[in-house]
């Protein structure tokens, strides 16, 4: 029988991430699965937790919640942004995920909630 997955092993992992709605966000489907070392903090903690214990082949659903993801939406965080602050070369979609540069240079990830007409 084939070993569990656990601490410090490297783990190979096809994947799709769905909102509570089905909408996918994210997905190595047609692409090469994802790699990474597992209880190391390379992906958000409860898919790593959500992978121990698997084994070679396994199919399994995870459940996530948000603190053990990304956290909780912050409303005090949501801005509003002027397109020609964008700097985009077509035009913004809900759900684009863009990287925002902050004037210390680091970059910080933004998604596209609504688009007005401004």
């Amino acid at each position: 029988m084939p070993e569990q997955a656990k601490k410090g092993d490297t783990a190979q992992v096809h994947y799709t991430g769905r909102l509570e709605d089905g909408e996918v966000f994210d997905s190595s489907d047609g692409g090469e699965p994802l790699e990474f070392e597992v209880g190391a903090g390379e992906v958000i903690p409860g898919f790593d937790e959500g992978v121990r214990g698997m084994r070679v082949n396994d199919k399994k659903k995870i459940e996530i919640e948000a603190d053990d993801a990304y956290g909780q939406r912050i409303e005090a965080l949501v801005q509003q942004i002027a397109r020609d602050g964008l700097n985009l070369g077509n035009e913004p979609d809900v759900g684009m995920q863009l990287g925002l540069q902050l004037p210390d240079g680091n970059e910080i990830p933004i998604t596209i909630t609504e688009v007005t007409k401004d």
